[in-house]
């Protein structure tokens, strides 16, 4: 008698795995916020063309410049449809993104998806080495100034924290760089192409610390804050007390750890606000990221590059802030995407 048991084809449990990832929160998540984006996205840039449209001058008149002939300045709108009515041209435009195609540069030949790709990694090396410099200082700042709240570090986190925010980014910048470019040559003033990673991180650290001071200073007050309001108002510190744990160790084992749903959305709000500085401190080093081109094009009304660039820098803040409604999970198991509310 044959008592095997038959093997179940490997298709089911494909399928059932295909099933459960569907059925995901997580995923029904990203899918939820990814809808939502669509029409923020069109918003953006209808907001962003309609505003270039309206500041006075063309991209004819700012490229041929002041001696440009009116027959020149007509010839050359006709070349790049500025002619043409604002909703068509916005039409055009938007009928390319669908298609992939961000069009073309109206100072030049090249595309502005070739445009974006090479200022693209610039400009996330600044924030992403902003970020890290940002962790890595006021987490443990926090941590002390809140094992010992009102004390010297406390207090002197307190003074350096309020500069730090109180101090507009172009004038952080302009400042670091006349003291550690200029008078103390610590670093460089002026960016140039790497030649080697040690080289690449050298010329990014103080455009990076310019970056990540405020955000030092915003960052340590606001998880000091939320770390002694867990230290003295939650019941499991009180039962970790009650168990002979130290205060050490419930602070940066468990406090910690709660306070970083909160820090993390923070960084998930300020995040677009990080990535708008980047447009300054590119331009004040002479960094040829994307923020520096954004610049440049804004001048020159040239609306193509323009609106690629505010769509990327868009996409980018979307993307941000569902990775930070991901982590929420991984920070606390007790939060589920996707339920009911009770």
């Amino acid at each position: 008698m044959d008592t095997s048991v038959p093997v179940q084809p490997a298709r089911w449990s494909g399928g059932a795995r295909a099933r459960r990832l569907a059925g995901s929160p997580a995923l029904r998540l990203a899918g939820r916020r990814l809808l939502a984006a669509i029409p923020v996205l069109w918003g953006v840039t209808l907001l962003a063309f309609l505003t270039l449209n309206a500041l006075p001058g063309d991209a004819a008149s700012a490229l041929l410049g002041i001696n440009a002939t009116p027959a020149e300045l007509k010839a050359f709108r006709i070349k790049l449809h500025l002619n043409e009515p604002l909703w068509v041209r916005y039409g055009h435009w938007l009928g390319g993104v669908l298609h992939g195609d961000l069009g073309t540069s109206l100072a030049s030949p090249q595309s502005v998806a070739s445009i974006i790709r090479q200022g693209l990694p610039v400009t996330l090396e600044l924030v992403i080495y902003a970020l890290i410099i940002t962790l890595v200082v006021s987490v443990p700042l926090a941590v002390l100034c809140a094992r010992r709240p009102r004390g010297i570090i406390d207090r002197l986190s307190m003074v350096l924290s309020m500069a730090g925010i109180s101090i507009a980014p172009f004038v952080l910048g302009l400042l670091l760089l006349f003291v550690f470019a200029d008078d103390l040559p610590v670093f460089p003033a002026i960016y140039s192409a790497p030649s080697s990673i040690v080289s690449n991180l050298y010329q990014f650290t103080l455009p990076s610390i310019v970056l990540a001071l405020p955000l030092i200073g915003f960052y340590t007050r606001f998880l000091r804050a939320d770390l002694l309001e867990q230290m003295q108002s939650e019941d499991y510190v009180v039962t970790a007390r009650a168990k002979g744990v130290s205060e050490w160790r419930i602070l940066t084992r468990h406090a910690l750890r709660n306070s970083f749903i909160g820090l993390l959305t923070i960084i998930g709000l300020n995040l677009a606000t990080l990535i708008g500085a980047t447009v300054i401190i590119e331009q004040i080093f002479s960094m040829p990221g994307i923020g520096h081109e954004l610049l440049q094009s804004i001048s020159n009304r040239n609306v193509t590059v323009v609106e690629g660039i505010v769509l990327v820098f868009g996409i980018a803040v979307v993307l941000a802030n569902l990775l930070t409604d991901l982590l929420y999970g991984a920070l606390d198991p007790r939060i589920r995407h996707g339920r009911s509310r009770s």
